[in-house]
């Protein structure tokens, strides 16, 4: 009775996930790099910056 697993997941959901997830990485790094050229730190104190992924929002 061994019978191989089954896996199904939803690509598409998947997709979207991610692609959220790039979004938020990209806009955080582009805020980063446009504050590190105005010679602002206080980007290492901006949550959303440093932690793109896991801030509220």
């Amino acid at each position: 009775m061994n019978r191989p697993i089954e896996a199904r997941a939803d690509f598409g959901n998947l997709a979207e996930r991610l692609t959220r997830r790039a979004e938020a990485l990209a806009e955080a790094h582009a805020e980063s790099r446009r504050l590190a050229a105005q010679g602002n730190e206080t980007r290492w104190r901006r949550a959303a910056l440093v932690w793109p992924l896991f801030a509220k929002g």
